[in-house]
């Protein structure tokens, strides 16, 4: 089962390089951040006539998340709980079959573009609170779906640069909501309840980032940051075999500045 995670800043002005990924890589789950549409207006018919379902928690220019999946969803959910004045479209997640257990298997996978938390203002900028109020209230979230042995797989923008190694210039970006100190606490708050960062266990490579800029020639340049990660449980790091950023996709006509990442499990 291949599952990848991509945030498309705007799935209609990206539809093109949405259209050829999935047909080059047909993963089996893409989870989408920023689509930036409501969900009436997500190409649903587009996406189906390629063999995915769609699962869409859309929200008008700003946000909106989406699950395609090859295999129709066992459940589904939209939103994070925690917090009902939250209007923000930023989590949704499905139950999906496996091939495990003579078809039995279960998976479940969450999409989450997590708030970018700027300006931070010292740390105490509204927006900022919000950032770690979401983390927070992901944490819960994770929590309470650990005692269920099924793998488990977060993935999505997270806004948060794990280590100094995951970015071009860290002393640049240091005290950026990206990169600072409240910010990493609850990061690793949030793995040291029972999750892995995908891509550090497997890879941890340096310099090998998700985003670029559309600015300053950061993608000539390759200043990047990876900000892109699937947090994986006890049993879905079991099943994992590799992890995949496929940056040639920044080099497309029109791209995002994020490029998919791609976990290949044995389910």
């Amino acid at each position: 089962m291949k599952i990848a995670t991509w945030n498309i800043n705007s799935v209609k002005a990206r539809m093109h390089a949405l259209t050829q990924w999935l047909e080059t890589a047909k993963p089996d789950v893409l989870c989408l951040q920023e689509i930036k549409t409501q969900d009436e207006g997500f190409p649903r018919m587009e996406v189906e006539a390629l063999g995915y379902h769609c699962l869409v928690h859309g929200q008008k220019s700003y946000n909106g998340v989406a699950i395609l999946s090859k295999a129709e969803p066992l459940e589904t959910q939209v939103g994070l709980a925690g917090d009902d004045a939250d209007e923000q479209a930023r989590y949704a997640e499905v139950v999906l079959p496996t091939k495990r257990l003579g078809g039995q298997g279960r998976i479940r996978v969450a999409t989450i573009y997590l708030p970018n938390g700027n300006p931070v203002e010292g740390g105490d900028s509204e927006k900022y609170r919000y950032k770690l109020a979401w983390m927070d209230r992901l944490r819960e979230r994770a929590l309470s779906l650990l005692p269920d042995e099924h793998p488990l797989v977060l993935a999505g923008d997270y806004n948060v640069i794990p280590r100094p190694v995951d970015c071009h210039d860290p002393k640049a970006w240091w005290g950026d909501a990206l990169f600072r100190t409240e910010t990493l606490e609850r990061f690793r708050a949030l793995k040291h309840i029972g999750l892995s960062d995908a891509f550090e266990v497997l890879d941890g490579r340096p310099e090998q980032y998700s985003f670029w800029d559309y600015q300053r020639g950061a993608w000539q340049n390759n200043n990047g940051i990876r900000i892109d990660h699937l947090l994986c449980n006890a049993a879905a790091m079991d099943a994992i075999e590799s992890v995949e950023i496929d940056r040639f996709v920044r080099d497309g006509v029109k791209p995002s500045d994020h490029v998919p990442v791609v976990g290949q499990f044995a389910l």
